[in-house]
């Protein structure tokens, strides 16, 4: 990672994170939603230059049971230098240090990023189970 890179385990303000969201493709969300859902997180990484955030990750879940990586992006003009690994080694550290035997930690993985994931023990699910959704 490039030196001049800071990481912070705080989440990102509110605006960060939704312009980073919808400048990689991913969903953009209410600001309502942002101010009630960042608070709740368990663990944030954030990575930035200077000022811009150009990369991050959460976890959220129940803090003892389940535990669930989301939001996982990194600013495209960025990408390809190992950021989203290194937002995953910082989660992957929080996780072994605060899950218990028997805990489930999913993720949604868009393919391609599912070859990251795996790089981290993550396997897909199917056919034993599939992942499902409803979006709001």
């Amino acid at each position: 990672m490039n030196e001049r890179y800071q990481i912070s385990h705080q989440t990102p303000a509110v605006e960060a994170f939704n312009e980073l969201r919808v400048e990689a493709g991913l969903s953009n969300k209410e600001k309502a939603a942002i101010e009630i859902g960042l608070p709740n997180t368990l663990f944030a990484v954030s990575i930035y230059d200077g000022d811009t955030l150009i990369g991050m990750g959460r976890v959220v879940g129940d803090g003892g049971i389940v535990f669930h990586v989301v939001d996982i992006v990194v600013k495209p003009s960025y990408q390809g230098q190992g950021l989203g690994k290194v937002i995953m080694q910082e989660i992957m550290a929080y996780l072994d240090n605060h899950t218990y035997k028997g805990s489930y930690v999913s993720l949604i993985a868009d393919i391609p990023a599912d070859k990251l994931y795996e790089q981290f023990g993550f396997r897909h699910t199917a056919p034993n189970s599939a992942g499902m959704a409803r979006m709001y």
